[in-house]
């Protein structure tokens, strides 16, 4: 008697192997005075940076002295993003540096030491650590700073022809609020990843820059006539610090921040009302850490798992609040490369790495 054998279709391996990981899409345009001899270092900073600003040491100083600097740009296609280090200086972007150079991008800088004063229009603006300025490179605008370390963002000014901000920017602002806290956050973010972005990633990380940038200049737009106290400031960094590390904890609750904090409950909802009240604020802050976590293509999480991490304990739960706050299923956040809502009319730029120098990258952003 012949047993018939029945032949199911083997699963290729391939189809049992993880995928590997894909490539870091970026290579670093890295530039440093440290390997040149001491006497040469401020000539070289200088010779670097002429197609943007003209640099000069403050009177006391001596070209001699030395002048270590470092300057390492990624470029994104339709951003430019500067890790930059340098000592002591006056700037100046003049009227004839604007005819012999015509970019207008859009400049924005984060200070992570240091101090800074630019002149715009008669106005002098004040830099220092976690404050975010936005400039105009299509205006003159001159300055001095200390020894300083920032990470700064150069932006074509198409990127936000077809926002409602568009003809309300206002050159050198310094942005503020709460929605300037989460770009902050967003920008640290980017800061630490660059080097194994993807070229999946890049235009999804130009949108929400461009994205949230709008909304803080949207926001600061519709309270210009509301004031907020240092204390205050520092108060809601305070509550934001703890939200961000207690995002897992099911006692994040108003009674346990009053606690921790050592408010009272009218103070700190008089605090988080601009935001939509005290758990809405709690349930914004899970939602957009889930949203990044879900984004970043090398996270190899469930999406249970990461509502777990940032607090839900019921996937349906969590995907209702997802859905409805970003108009699209955790899923979507992951499987597509740039969401609906970030969406927008900003096409990305081919990348060419055969510019060798930070000129031609600014020159050449946004074309």
């Amino acid at each position: 008697m012949q047993i018939e054998r029945r032949r199911w279709p083997r699963q290729p391996i391939n189809d049992l192997e993880p995928s590997p990981p894909l490539p870091p899409a970026l290579e670093p345009l890295q530039f440093s005075t440290r390997d040149l001899s001491p006497r040469d270092q401020f000539a070289a900073w200088q010779a670097y940076l002429a197609p943007l600003i003209d640099i000069a040491l403050p009177d006391a100083f001596s070209s001699d002295a030395g002048f270590p600097a470092d300057h390492t740009a990624w470029n994104l296609g339709n951003m430019l993003v500067v890790q930059q280090s340098s000592p002591s200086h006056s700037y100046t972007r003049s009227p004839l540096k604007l005819r012999s150079n015509l970019i207008d991008h859009w400049h924005l800088v984060l200070l992570r030491s240091g101090q800074t004063w630019t002149e715009v229009d008669g106005h002098v603006f004040e830099g220092m650590p976690g404050r975010l300025e936005l400039r105009s490179l299509g205006h003159p605008f001159r300055g001095r700073t200390t020894d300083t370390r920032s990470t700064s963002f150069y932006l074509p000014r198409e990127l936000f022809s077809e926002t409602a901000v568009a003809k309300e920017i206002k050159n050198g602002t310094i942005l503020s609020g709460n929605y300037t806290n989460l770009l902050i956050e967003y920008i640290d973010s980017i800061d630490a990843k660059l080097s194994s972005l993807t070229a999946a990633d890049l235009p999804q990380v130009v949108q929400t820059t461009r994205d949230m940038i709008v909304t803080c200049l949207s926001s600061m737009a519709q309270y210009a006539d509301v004031a907020e106290p240092q204390g205050t400031l520092a108060l809601m960094e305070r509550v934001r610090r703890f939200v961000q590390r207690n995002l897992s904890s099911p006692n994040l609750t108003p009674d346990t921040l009053c606690r921790e904090l050592g408010i009272s409950r009218t103070r700190l909802y008089q605090l988080l009302e601009p935001s939509g009240g005290v758990l809405h604020y709690i349930q914004k802050r899970r939602l957009l850490s889930a949203h990044v976590a879900l984004s970043n293509t090398g996270n190899r999480q469930h999406i249970v798992e990461i509502a777990a991490v940032v607090g839900y304990t019921s996937a349906a739960h969590f995907s209702r609040a997802f859905s409805k706050e970003f108009g699209y299923s955790p899923r979507a956040a992951r499987n597509v490369t740039v969401p609906p809502y970030l969406a927008h009319n900003a096409p990305r730029t081919e990348i060419s790495h055969g510019n060798h120098s930070f000129g031609e990258w600014l020159a050449s952003l946004g074309q």
